[in-house]
């Protein structure tokens, strides 16, 4: 009963700490639901929410599902969070449908950031991996980008990224990578693994299914130096080296 109350309270909207940073989940209302190319951006009222490191993640409820979905912040206007996400799941899908005026709960931020202090950043990102750049490039001062995607279509998304190079497959931004420069990242995971090879000192961006967001569940281990350990702790970024 007592661990069960404990993980009530948890759920319920404590602040707790997470990368020295307040998090908390709220019911917040749906702003918006924009189309972005195939992809949807979802604006919610910010609440008390703190927007929090760009890299960090939200967990936000999937209506209809019994579990929610780890989401990067794609941008922090004046009073509202936006999220990017591609309906690919039944998760995604449930989210992509939310309409202005319904509510859902928001969890967050949760996991580790970016590193900010860099002298010359550079962003690369392919498909739905540019999420978290948009608020990224604001907190850098809009520093280049080399993004990718496997359609025009899909670029469309590139439009919320300022100076951004664009490809489209068949060619990789890899290509385009010279391995000069602070290198963010985020993406498929055999696109971070090539940037990885030429950018040792990257920052990169990993993804794992998550249940919880704030390692109770260890549903998001994955090897790391070795060791097992949860993403949604250890990471979400993570040093390539």
């Amino acid at each position: 009963m007592r661990r069960r109350e404990a993980l009530r309270r948890r759920l319920g909207g404590a602040d707790q700490q997470s990368s020295g940073r307040l998090r908390r989940r709220e019911r917040l209302r749906v702003v918006a639901n924009e189309a972005v190319g195939p992809y949807a951006l979802i604006r919610v009222e910010r609440g008390a929410l703190d927007p929090g490191i760009p890299g960090q993640f939200f967990m936000l409820e999937a209506p209809g599902r019994p579990l929610p979905r780890p989401m990067s912040l794609c941008q922090a206007p004046r009073g509202e969070l936006a999220f990017l996400l591609e309906a690919v799941g039944p998760g995604t899908r449930a989210l992509a449908t939310v309409e202005p005026g319904d509510e859902i709960y928001v969890f967050g931020p949760l996991g580790n950031g970016y590193r900010l202090d860099v002298e010359k950043p550079l962003l690369v990102g392919g498909g739905i991996g540019v999420a978290p750049f948009p608020y990224l490039s604001q907190q850098l001062g809009g520093p280049p980008a080399i993004l990718g995607f496997r359609s025009e279509w899909h670029a469309e998304a590139a439009e919320l990224v300022p100076n951004a190079q664009v490809v489209v497959e068949p060619t990789f931004v890899t290509e385009l990578l010279s391995g000069e420069g602070d290198v963010f990242a985020c993406g498929p995971e055999p696109m971070l693994e090539a940037v990885r090879e030429l950018a040792p000192h990257a920052q990169l961006a990993w993804e794992a299914p998550m249940a919880c967001g704030y390692g109770a569940c260890y549903g998001c281990s994955v090897e790391i130096d070795g060791v097992l350990q949860r993403l949604c702790v250890a990471g979400p970024v993570l040093e390539a080296a």
